[in-house]
């Protein structure tokens, strides 16, 4: 394992991830439970506005630091101090953008009046984000895992923690629970992981070794460069899942459901459906985080012989998982939604949605290998591409077939996505 950093971090991703998201399905339960399927919907609505800000402020700038650190450790910590300034600088930006227009962006832009009171909290995230995704950056270039997947784990602990004591004290006084409770949850979990995260680096690093002194100017360049094409990339495809994501409510109505049931199918399909399609995805986004750096090192040492082996290693092991997970999920599928959730219609979707995960596990793992190489242009034309099937099936499939028509897009999206990853 010492000889072979790539299972290694896997291992430890993989681990934290798992514990996470049976964490999280606890968490999901008790959600479902305290403000209903339709609640869930009203609070998976506010994270098409989260994506694009993490698009813009924190994910291209976390590839980035973990691509430089990746093919030069010395200059690991110049290139950390860079993104952070310039990614903190763009959250508090966009933090005071969304605080300001929560309920314009709530009507106009989600069309879901009932998520303005929750933007603002969201908003105060972002800032939280953006420390720890640059900070984990760091370590991934590093492949130093640990402190990513524990930071993982903290975040979950203190956001559940967080959301139970706030129930707990919200019901003995008498007051209902509504969705704020979820988001304040959300922003508190940032907010630990962040101040965790910091806390490691800087005594981690107090002492070590010694690195290159490059000024921020001269780091900005190469950092921007790389960052840049991504953000770009990344926010068109964030606003094409947010459509999605804000179409499918929209569109059920059109179908024929009321607004409520609208919300309830959106809050079963997202949060407890996908969920469960989702968990064995540790595995491979995992791999796909640790993929990018290693793949990134060996192009830089001009080694195709390891390349070559790691994509193969990435491409057989998702295959066997998505292959496992098809028979998994349709054979349980509506045992589990009615175990788990006690609802029926998220057992149904479990077992239509098994058919996503070969799919699904190739397209994350390929697309990793595939920024990691550098052809990140082919990696946001494959999709873009995707994501406008989907949204085809959304828009136009939906008011005549219901959810059959989603399915359907998502299916031929992922299997899409996986093909031309692979070519």
């Amino acid at each position: 394992m010492k000889k072979n950093p790539l299972i290694t971090g896997t291992i430890l991703l993989t681990g934290a991830g798992f514990l996470s998201r049976i964490l999280g399905f606890f968490y999901r339960i008790f959600l479902s439970r305290t403000i209903g399927a339709e609640g869930l919907g009203v609070y998976q609505m506010v994270f098409p506005v989260h994506s694009i800000a993490f698009a813009l402020c924190c994910g291209a700038i976390q590839t980035s630091i973990s691509r430089l650190v990746a093919r030069d450790h010395q200059t690991g910590r110049a290139a950390l101090r860079t993104g952070l300034f310039i990614s903190l600088s763009i959250s508090a930006v966009l933090t005071f953008l969304i605080w300001q227009a929560a309920p314009e962006l709530a009507h106009f832009v989600l069309l879901e009046p009932a998520c303005g009171p929750l933007l603002p909290v969201m908003a105060l995230s972002i800032p939280f984000s953006s420390i720890h995704a640059c900070i984990c950056g760091y370590y991934y270039g590093m492949k130093r895992t640990a402190v990513p997947a524990l930071s993982q784990m903290a975040e979950q602990l203190v956001r559940m923690g967080a959301v139970f004591l706030m129930v707990q004290v919200l019901t003995e006084n008498g007051r209902p629970v509504t969705v704020s409770v979820a988001v304040w949850g959300m922003m508190i979990g940032e907010a630990a992981s962040a101040v965790y995260s910091y806390l490691v680096y800087a005594v981690s690093e107090a002492g070590g070794q010694k690195t290159k002194q490059m000024s921020f100017f001269h780091m900005a360049g190469p950092l921007m460069a790389m960052a840049v094409p991504l953000m770009g990339n990344r926010l068109i495809l964030n606003c094409l899942q947010s459509l999605e994501a804000i179409f499918v409510p929209n569109r059920l109505i059109a179908f024929g459901l009321s607004h409520s049931d609208a919300l309830s199918i959106y809050g079963v399909l997202t949060g407890m459906a996908l969920p469960f399609i989702f968990f064995p995805s540790a595995v491979t986004n995992s791999l796909a985080v640790v993929l990018l750096p290693t793949v990134a090192e060996a192009q830089a040492q001009e080694n195709s012989g390891r390349i070559e082996h790691t994509i193969s290693l990435a491409l057989r092991y998702s295959l066997c998982m998505g292959i496992f997970c098809i028979g998994l999920f349709t054979l349980l599928g509506s045992q589990l939604g009615m175990t788990v959730f006690c609802n029926q219609t998220a057992g149904q979707y479990i077992a239509v949605l098994a058919w996503l995960c070969p799919f699904m596990y190739i397209s994350t793992t390929m697309g990793s290998i595939l920024n990691g190489l550098g052809k990140t242009a082919s990696v946001f034309l494959h999709n873009a591409v995707s994501m406008l099937l989907n949204l085809a099936f959304v828009v136009f499939g939906i008011p005549h077939m219901g959810m059959r028509a989603y399915f359907y897009g998502l299916l031929l999206s992922e299997l899409l996505l996986a093909l031309l990853h692979l070519y």
